[in-house]
């Protein structure tokens, strides 16, 4: 069956994984993938996981599969959930250190920088309140870093040297890549991989990282999706293919 899976499909899985078992919160998908990863694991191994459609509305699936509005969900409520810790955003990143440092926004000395991305926007108050996770379409030295340029998401080194407060709430899941899904499951909370997705190697993975990274001798494969995962992916969530262009076969 391995066969007839895509890579994204894989990620999309992998994607789905990082809410299992979060219950009744949040989920903040961004990207093609993590969005469709959600509304898969709302559909299977968390229907209390909470959707929006990116504004002011709570989503579902109904029967036939078409996206309904299920309730409303006010700016100021949002932020109440972020603050509070209900919401669980996988987030993208230009660069990504090994202690899960993120930069959205510059490369290049950011007085003077190379080139302008995204800005700070909303990273620091994300992983410092609430679970975050990040997702990476294309696995790379120029995304995994030895060290950002600057810092928007904070990681495990930053927040352990700012002291309690900013540690309390400070989660950082998973990173999950179009060859590999990672954690920080290491004694010094840098990266790992935890399964690599199949068609990879342990050495590409390695290759396209900036930085020296865990990889155990008997590393898993990322699971395949199941058959019913398969045809809600493609016939229910995505059935235009729109993950296949974020992560090309």
């Amino acid at each position: 069956m391995t066969g007839d899976i895509s890579r994204a499909e894989y990620c999309v899985v992998a994607c789905a994984e990082t809410w299992r078992g979060d219950g009744e919160v949040l989920a903040a998908p961004m990207g093609v993938v993590p969005r469709i990863g959600a509304r898969l694991a709302r559909l299977t191994f968390t229907p209390e996981l909470l959707l929006t459609d990116g504004e002011a509305m709570l989503i579902g699936t109904d029967d036939d599969g078409k996206v309904v509005v299920e309730g409303w969900l006010p700016y100021r409520r949002h932020l109440a959930l972020v603050s509070g810790g209900k919401r669980h955003v996988m987030m993208g990143a230009s660069q990504l250190d090994r202690y899960g440092n993120q930069n959205i926004s510059c490369v290049g000395d950011w007085k003077r920088p190379r080139r302008q991305l995204l800005g700070v926007r909303g990273a620091p108050v994300n992983t410092l309140n609430n679970p975050t996770s990040y997702w990476v379409p294309r696995h790379s030295r120029r995304v995994f870093v030895e060290r950002v340029d600057m810092v928007c998401g904070v990681g495990h080194d930053r927040a352990a040297a700012a002291g309690p407060s900013a540690g309390r709430f400070h989660r950082l899941r998973r990173v999950v890549t179009d060859l590999a899904v990672l954690d920080f499951a290491t004694p010094d909370r840098t990266l790992r991989v935890c399964s690599l997705h199949p068609g990879v190697t342990a050495d590409q993975v390695r290759e396209s990282t900036g930085f020296p990274l865990t990889i155990a001798d008997d590393v898993p494969y990322t699971r395949a999706p199941s058959g019913a995962e398969l045809r809600l992916i493609r016939e229910v969530i995505d059935p235009e293919g729109l993950r296949e262009r974020e992560v090309p076969s």
